[in-house]
């Protein structure tokens, strides 16, 4: 599967929060965060690894127990069945 960068396709499902699928496979998902800064990404967990990349901005993650204040270039993995959220503390950009 190949796709090419564009501005449809952004889905909003929390407040301040835009998400776009990029690009899935059988068993992958690559989707890029749209983040307002303010905004909060509440606690949850999956069932699945889930790994990204902060592009832009600041977002301080919380994982299990564990908080990271991310800055750009950082990256994560969180375990399956791992909670996580996140507080946006300014405008950002995550791929995950």
């Amino acid at each position: 599967m190949f796709t090419r960068h564009g501005p449809e396709g952004y889905e909003t499902p929390l407040p301040a929060i835009r998400r776009k699928t990029l690009c899935y496979g059988e068993r992958t998902l690559l989707t890029e965060f749209v983040l307002a800064g303010g905004s909060t990404l509440p606690t949850h967990a999956h069932p699945y690894e889930q790994t990204g990349y902060l592009v832009r901005g600041r977002l301080r993650l919380r994982i299990g127990d564990e908080e990271h204040d991310a800055r750009p270039g950082d990256a994560w993995c969180i375990a399956a069945a791992v909670e996580h959220g996140a507080a946006v503390l300014e405008d950002s950009v995550a791929v995950e």
